[in-house]
């Protein structure tokens, strides 16, 4: 049975102004999440900003989201690393807070092998085997892609390798993953702008950055799909393309953290490296949220 079917958030990690997590703010943003129509939370993944936390703030933050979603949703933690030692040590960690699931990122950096990767995702795997593991494919920030034969080798000889979160844009790699892995895995869309497509190719989700800001409407991108209604859910999907692309227009979480404060939801600053939006790129999200319908105060 897949971890969760639908639209999972890449939640954001709310930050005081002196940088600390602000367990308050995360707090109300799950109850928002679960009281919303998001599928899954996923915790401290890109758009968590899991890359600026030391490893005890990241274990903190997933056993706060796992203890204050209450089982109401999933929640699946981000715990992949560029070193295998550490991405094992805190996978089993967050197994044993009673995580749904884990997301591994490909090791950044280091730029593995196929079969370095093989290695790297066995270990995990092996470490916490009673817990699913979904793989997560972003050459764009890593540096290192996921071949399909490499997923296939996986999830063939790996019992709790049990999904991708595909983010390489590359529908052609997509349908050959579905292709050599006959369809026995759980694919996730990596890109808002992707999730119909990628449902169209046996897909079941998305592990989305829209989510932060629009749930019900991500989610019912993946409903109307399941349902049958796939020219409401395409609908759906290309009426969110403009705030997709204005989401996207700095380096994710900038232009969603600022999307949230617009709202009234201030989650506080991104920490660097990154930097705040800048003014004309705030002036073309907050117009894109508002023709999408969201209210901009």
């Amino acid at each position: 049975m897949a971890i969760f079917k639908g639209a999972g958030v890449a939640i954001v990690t709310p930050f005081n102004e002196d940088g600390s997590i602000n367990y308050d703010r995360l707090d109300e943003l799950i109850d928002y999440h679960c009281n919303n129509g998001t599928d899954s939370i996923i915790i401290c993944g890109t758009t968590g900003e899991s890359a600026t936390m030391t490893e005890e703030e990241h274990l903190e933050c997933v056993k706060f989201a796992i203890e204050r979603t209450k089982g109401r949703i999933p929640v699946i933690a981000g715990t992949g690393s560029n070193c295998t030692r550490t991405a094992v040590d805190m996978s089993k960690d967050a197994a044993c807070y009673g995580a749904d699931g884990l997301l591994l990122v490909t090791p950044y950096y280091n730029k593995a092998t196929q079969a370095g990767l093989i290695a790297h995702y066995k270990a995990v795997a092996e470490a916490v085997s009673g817990t699913p593991i979904i793989m997560y494919s972003v050459a764009s920030r890593t540096g290192c892609n996921i071949e399909p034969a490499t997923v296939a080798a996986l999830v063939k000889e790996t019992e709790n390798i049990v999904g991708i979160k595909e983010a390489s844009g590359n529908i052609s790699q997509i349908a050959k993953i579905m292709s050599m892995t006959d369809g026995r895995i759980d694919l996730y869309s990596g890109n808002d702008d992707q999730i119909v497509p990628l449902m169209s190719l046996g897909g079941i989700g998305v592990i989305s950055v829209l989510s932060n800001i629009a749930p019900q409407q991500t989610h019912d991108i993946c409903g109307k799909f399941f349902s049958g209604d796939i020219q409401e859910s395409a609908k759906l999907q290309l009426k969110a393309i403009p705030l997709v692309n204005e989401l996207f227009c700095e380096v994710n979480p900038i232009p969603v953290k600022r999307a949230m404060k617009l709202m009234g939801m201030d989650c506080g600053p991104v920490r660097m490296p990154l930097t705040e939006l800048t003014p004309e790129h705030e002036k073309t999200l907050a117009q894109a949220m508002k023709d999408y319908g969201i209210k901009v105060v």
